[in-house]
C-alpha cells in the first residue's frame, strides 16, 4: 500500500478493477448513499491502482457508480479522493488494506448511536442528521431511541448478549421497567422476557402498581390488591385507575398554568417524549410543559421545552435581529386536515347562501373587483400610449366625466369610513371585507354607481368589449370628442385622409386634392371644421369614431371596425332566416 497523500482523480479515467471483490456483477444499489454523495461528494477515499493507463477501482465501486450518476444528472465532470496502491500489490494485500484502512465493515447500531447522539446534542435535527449520513429519517429515530436505554442494557447490547428485537422493545420501556428487566436478566432463577414477549411485557403485561398514582391513595374508592411479595399494591381495575389518574393530571396542568406556563401539552398515552425532537427553553422565554403518560401508569412532566422547529425559528429570528415569537405562539386547536375539513364545509355553505341571495353576491363581487383575492386578478386600465395621446384622452370631456364619478364613489365609501382610490388589488382579505361591509350599507342605486365606476376603470382598451358597450349604450362620440391636434398629428395614411376629405367636403373636392400632400389634404379638413354656420360640419366625425365604426379603405385593416365585425351578430338581428328545426 502506498503511503502517499490523497490525490483527486477524474472519474472518467476510472473503471472497476478485476481485483474488486464485486467485479463483474450487476450495477450496485446506490440509493442509500446517493443523497449524501449528491450533496457532499465522496467523503471516504477510494482505493485505486494503475491498470493499462487507467485507474482500476479496487475498493469503492458503489462510490464510483454514485459519482457517475451525479455527473450524468449535473452535467459536470467530477473527481474523487483516492489512495493509490502500488501496481504489484497482490490480492491478499488488497483485502487486508480494505479491511484495515478503508473500513468497509458497517458500523454497529451502538457506534451509529454515539455519532448521531453527538450531533443531536449540538442542535442538529433528525432530518439534518439523516441528510448528512445519507440515510432515512426513520432509521435515525430508531438509532436515537437507544438514548432511552440504561447504561447496563446498552452494555449488554454492545456485547451482543441481547438481540435486535429485544433491544428495540426495551427502548419503549420506562426507567423502572428497564431496571426490573435487568434484575430479571441477572437473576439466575428468573427469566427476563425477550423479543415479542418483551414488547408484550412492556405494553401491558405488567400490572399498574400504586406507586404510579398521582392522586391520594387514601381517597381512591376502587379496589387495590395487596402484593405480599412486592413493595406496592396493584390496582384491580385499570379503567378506574385511569379515571382517577386523568383527574390528577388535569389538576397538575391547572397548577402549571397558574404558575405562568403558557401551554401544557399531554402526549398520547404510550407516546414517548423523544428528547432529540425538543430543546430546553425556560418558562420566561416561552417554554412549555410536555406530559408523557406510559401504559404502566407512569406520568412524567417534562418542564421547559419547545419543539426543535420552534427553537430553530427563534435562532433564525435572533440572527437577523428580529424579536422571537416563540413565547407568543400557541399550539393550534385544529390539525391541518381538520382545518381543511371545516374550511371547505363553511365554503360550501357560503356559496349556497350567495346563490340564494344575489343582492349580497353582487356586493361581494364588486368588493372582489376592487380589492382582489387569490382567485381574482382584475386591474384598472393603464394607458401606455405616447404622451400626446394620453394628454388628449385625459383632458377630454369623457375622462372628466369618469373622474367626477370616481370622486362621487369615493365620497360614498368615505361616509362609511372606508377609503377608495379606485381598483387597487392587493389580495388582502381584510381590505376586501372592509369594502364588502361598506357596500352592504349602501342603497341599491349607490351600489350600482360603484359597480359602474369599477367597470369603467377595468374596461380593456382596444377590445371588442368597448365596441359592445358603445353599441348597447347608443353612445354618441361627438358629445365627448372633437378632432384635436393629437388626432391630426397621427393622421398620416393618404387613402384615409382623402376619404375623410370626401366625407366632409364632398367627392369632387376629394378628387381635386387627390395628388396633394397629406398635410395639404388635412388642411382642407381643418378649414371645413372652422367654417361657421355649417351645422353639418360642427358635429362631423370620421368613420372610425362612428357607432358602429366603419373602415375608410376597402380591405384595409381597421381595428375598431374589425372588432365590431367579430361581435356584430351578437347584438344586431340577423337578416338571414333562422334554419328550420328538424322534426323530432
Amino acid at each position: 500500500m502506498s503511503k502517499n497523500a490523497l490525490k483527486y482523480l477524474p472519474i472518467d479515467d476510472m473503471h472497476v478493477s478485476k481485483l474488486n471483490m464485486r467485479h463483474g456483477r450487476k450495477p450496485p444499489n446506490i440509493d442509500d448513499i446517493y443523497p449524501s454523495v449528491l450533496k457532499s461528494g465522496v467523503l471516504k477515499p477510494m482505493l485505486v491502482r494503475c491498470e493499462d493507463g487507467k485507474w482500476g477501482v479496487v475498493a469503492g465501486r458503489r462510490r464510483l457508480f454514485a459519482l457517475r450518476r451525479k455527473a450524468k444528472e449535473t452535467g459536470k465532470r467530477h473527481e474523487a479522493p483516492c489512495v493509490i496502491m502500488q501496481p504489484d500489490d497482490d490480492a491478499a494485500a488488497v483485502e487486508a488494506s480494505i479491511i484495515e484502512n478503508v473500513g468497509v465493515e458497517p458500523p454497529t447500531e451502538m457506534q451509529q448511536y454515539e455519532a448521531f447522539a453527538r450531533l443531536a446534542k449540538k442542535g442538529r435535527s433528525v432530518s439534518e442528521i439523516a441528510d448528512y449520513f445519507g440515510v432515512d429519517e426513520r432509521d435515525v429515530k430508531r438509532i436515537l431511541a437507544l438514548a432511552n436505554l440504561s447504561d447496563g442494557i446498552r452494555r449488554l447490547y454492545a456485547a451482543e448478549e441481547i438481540d435486535a428485537s429485544t433491544i428495540r422493545a426495551l427502548t419503549l420501556a420506562t426507567k423502572a421497567q428497564q431496571e426490573e428487566w435487568l434484575r430479571l436478566y441477572k437473576a439466575g432463577n428468573e427469566h427476563a422476557p425477550m423479543g415479542r414477549q418483551c414488547r408484550a411485557w412492556i405494553a401491558g403485561g405488567a400490572a399498574i402498581t400504586t406507586d404510579k398514582a398521582l392522586f391520594n391513595i387514601a381517597s381512591y374508592e376502587g379496589e387495590i390488591a395487596n402484593d405480599l411479595f412486592g413493595d406496592f399494591g396493584v390496582f384491580a381495575s385499570a379503567d378506574e385507575f385511569w379515571e382517577a389518574q386523568s383527574r390528577a393530571v388535569a389538576e397538575r396542568m391547572d397548577a402549571y398554568r397558574e404558575k405562568g406556563w403558557r401551554d401544557v401539552i399531554v402526549l398520547e398515552r404510550g407516546a414517548l417524549f423523544h428528547s432529540w425532537d425538543y430543546e430546553k427553553c425556560p418558562r420566561t422565554k416561552g417554554g412549555r410543559v410536555f406530559v408523557e403518560i406510559r401504559h404502566d401508569g407512569t406520568v412524567t412532566f417534562h418542564e421547559g421545552y419547545v419543539t426543535g422547529a420552534e427553537a430553530r425559528k427563534a435562532r433564525k429570528a435572533k440572527a437577523v435581529g428580529a424579536e422571537s415569537d416563540v413565547s407568543k405562539t400557541v399550539r393550534p386547536e385544529m390539525s391541518g386536515p381538520m382545518a381543511d375539513y371545516v374550511a371547505l364545509h363553511r365554503h360550501a355553505t357560503a356559496r349556497a347562501e350567495l346563490v340564494a341571495k344575489p343582492e349580497v353576491a353582487l356586493r361581494l363581487l364588486i368588493a372582489h373587483a376592487i380589492a382582489g383575492s387569490a382567485l381574482w386578478q382584475v386591474r384598472a386600465h393603464q394607458s401606455r400610449a405616447r404622451e400626446s395621446t394620453r394628454d388628449s384622452v385625459e383632458t377630454g370631456a369623457a375622462s372628466a366625466q369618469v373622474e367626477e364619478s370616481r370622486v362621487a364613489v369615493a365620497d360614498l365609501f368615505s361616509e362609511h369610513g372606508v377609503g377608495f382610490e379606485g381598483v387597487n388589488q392587493n389580495g388582502d382579505d381584510w381590505r376586501l371585507c372592509e369594502v364588502f361591509a361598506a357596500l352592504l350599507k349602501m342603497t341599491g342605486g349607490q351600489v350600482m354607481s360603484v359597480a359602474a365606476m369599477v367597470m369603467a376603470e377595468t374596461l380593456e382598451a382596444g377590445s371588442a368589449t368597448v365596441e359592445a358597450a358603445l353599441h348597447v349604450t347608443d353612445a354618441k362620440l361627438g358629445a365627448w370628442w372633437t378632432p384635436d391636434e393629437a388626432f391630426f398629428e397621427l393622421l398620416r395614411d393618404k387613402r384615409a385622409i382623402n376619404a375623410m376629405v370626401a366625407d366632409i367636403a364632398g367627392a369632387t373636392a376629394a378628387k381635386s386634392v387627390l395628388t396633394d400632400t397629406a398635410k395639404a389634404q388635412k388642411a382642407v379638413i381643418r378649414d371645413r371644421l372652422k367654417l361657421s354656420g355649417e351645422n353639418e360640419c360642427s358635429s362631423w366625425l370620421p368613420a372610425w369614431m362612428a357607432t358602429p365604426p366603419r373602415r375608410l379603405v376597402d380591405g384595409a385593416a381597421c381595428p375598431p371596425a374589425d372588432q365590431w365585425a367579430r361581435i356584430a351578430g351578437l347584438f344586431e338581428a340577423s337578416e338571414e332566416p333562422a334554419p328550420a328545426k328538424r322534426a323530432a
